[in-house]
């Protein structure tokens, strides 16, 4: 085994133990460890942010080809970014427990049919759909307390969304108004991990990262979908 080879492999395994945090993440949220979960989850995406950049600046993909890393990539945030949450979702009964298994089970569906899509993302590293974050969206209502009847609306207006072609920015790549975005999106994990780390406590500016970023988010998303060739103050949401 050539020494790029084995640099390749490494990586791909930093790829796959994301699986393994998330098995870690999940225990505590079985167990009731909330916060210990929340931590794991943030692990998940730790590891899920930074072995992208590594596998192609070594050329995982080239030097060990017998793994898909794109493919193991899918795997790992499908259980890190959709099973996991839902767990989550239905052990701190964030809706009514009538519902709770039909809504955790159309967060794992519809999460399932969007990893398989043949869309996913635009040249300009735009996604089509939400892109299934869910290990964003279900923490952050645990964290700011949120009503289960706002928990339960949201959620389905989210899976709904996945099934779209609504476009939503992938954080780091998508280059149209990316210093701004790449601003909120540091302010928003800051007080994510810091709200996670002190939950169910935390101070309420942080609280407020958690709505004034999604919100941004939101607005992006809608200028991108349904007004693509409209500028604002000299700025193209389509900008290469």
């Amino acid at each position: 085994m050539t020494r790029q080879r084995r640099i390749g492999m490494t990586i791909h395994v930093l790829t796959a133990s994301g699986a393994i945090a998330g098995l870690v993440a999940l225990q505590n949220v079985v167990d009731g460890n909330i916060r210990a979960g929340l931590i794991w989850l943030i692990v998940c995406q730790v590891l899920d942010g930074i072995d992208g950049p590594i596998a192609r600046r070594y050329g995982a993909s080239e030097h060990a080809s017998t793994i898909d890393g794109h493919v193991l990539d899918l795997v790992v945030d499908y259980v890190t970014c959709v099973v996991v949450p839902a767990v989550l979702l239905v052990q701190t009964h964030l809706v009514p427990r009538s519902t709770t298994m039909a809504i955790a089970g159309l967060i794992l569906l519809t999460g399932a049919l969007w990893f398989a899509k043949t869309d996913q993302e635009t040249e300009d590293s735009w996604f089509n759909g939400f892109p299934a974050g869910w290990n964003i969206v279900i923490p952050s209502f645990l964290i700011l307390h949120a009503s289960q009847r706002t928990v339960t609306i949201l959620t389905l207006f989210f899976c709904a969304l996945q099934m779209t072609n609504v476009q939503f920015p992938h954080i780091m790549k998508a280059p149209a108004m990316r210093k701004l975005t790449l601003f909120f999106t540091v302010l928003y994990f800051g007080s994510f991990i810091w709200l996670s780390v002190r939950y169910p406590n935390g101070p309420q500016w942080a609280r407020t990262m958690l709505v004034v970023t999604p919100a941004y988010l939101g607005l992006l998303v809608i200028w991108r979908t349904w007004f693509p060739h409209r500028k604002i103050l000299g700025k193209s949401v389509t900008a290469k």
